[in-house]
């Protein structure tokens, strides 16, 4: 396990040497971002309606969009409980990206959070990025609110926190003045967990991924089909595993989205991938 403050620029090209529970080589790190619901909408006073689906257009400004609801629609009636259920038959535990709202309009997925035995981190309430807050005290309390909404929904308080793609200045302070959190996710700077230093407290950082990300699928300038993301995970499994046998266990996460990787060819390919794993027994 990681024992001391650890930041990247420090390693001087030698990380340190992580012990992973039963001697593996990578450890992997399952991540389904649960957001379904609650994206922003004009038509619920938001000052825009989201985009980043299938589709790479929108309706204009001021026009609802049934088909961008839709697409969202799409992970909370089906891609989620897909995913849910390929992790079960493999026994994979992961951890959830969720927002309270989303949790709220779909309860069954809370109760399945909790019955299935994984990790609840907090996404915020709504799917917000750094932008919509102006203060310190508006951050604050969406924090509280995502706190309080997460745990009615799941039955547990979230102990790991993750924005939509970036912190605020303020938020790992806040979070440890909050108390509760063991971690945030909010950097991509590693491939391993390292602690940082908040407030004279030792605080854990655990790196996400943008590259190792579904949202490739959606972005032109990614990966477009399920054998190129799958081909990419591979890989990189593949390589970090050569690393842990020369001695340097790392760790890899993966963001899958309920409606992006749910729909069924791209879940094939994740299966693949996942046994692909098990050959290296990671």
């Amino acid at each position: 396990m990681l024992t001391d403050k650890m930041e990247c620029h420090l390693y001087a090209g030698r990380p340190p040497k992580v012990i992973w529970p039963n001697n593996a080589k990578v450890a992997v790190n399952l991540v389904i971002n649960y957001e379904e619901g609650s994206e922003a909408y004009e038509r619920l006073g938001d000052s825009h309606t989201d985009g980043l689906a299938e589709l790479n257009w929108a309706y204009a400004k001021d026009h609802r969009d049934f088909a961008m609801e839709a697409v969202y629609e799409y992970g909370s009636r089906a891609g989620v409980w897909r995913l849910l259920n390929l992790f079960d038959e493999y026994g994979i535990k992961c951890t959830f990206f969720a927002c309270g709202m989303a949790l709220e309009l779909n309860p069954a997925v809370g109760a399945a959070i909790r019955d299935r035995g994984h990790e609840p981190c907090s996404h915020g309430y709504r799917w917000s990025t750094p932008t919509d807050f102006k203060t310190r005290e508006q951050e604050r309390e969406q924090i509280d609110l995502a706190i309080d909404s997460i745990r009615r929904m799941t039955g547990s308080r979230p102990v790991g926190w993750y924005w939509r793609y970036s912190s605020t200045p303020w938020t790992r302070d806040l979070l440890v003045e909050e108390g509760g959190f063991i971690y945030d996710s909010e950097t991509y700077n590693d491939d391993l967990p390292y602690f940082t230093e908040v407030q004279g407290k030792r605080h854990l950082i655990v790196p996400y991924s943008q590259t190792y990300n579904d949202v490739r699928f959606i972005l032109s300038e990614g990966s477009l089909t399920p054998d190129s993301f799958s081909g990419m995970l591979r890989r990189a499994v593949d390589e970090l595993h050569r690393e842990g046998e020369r001695g340097y266990p790392k760790m890899m996460s993966v963001g899958l989205h309920s409606r992006w990787t749910g729909q069924a060819g791209r879940t094939n390919a994740l299966r693949e991938w996942i046994d692909h794993n098990h050959e290296w027994e990671t």
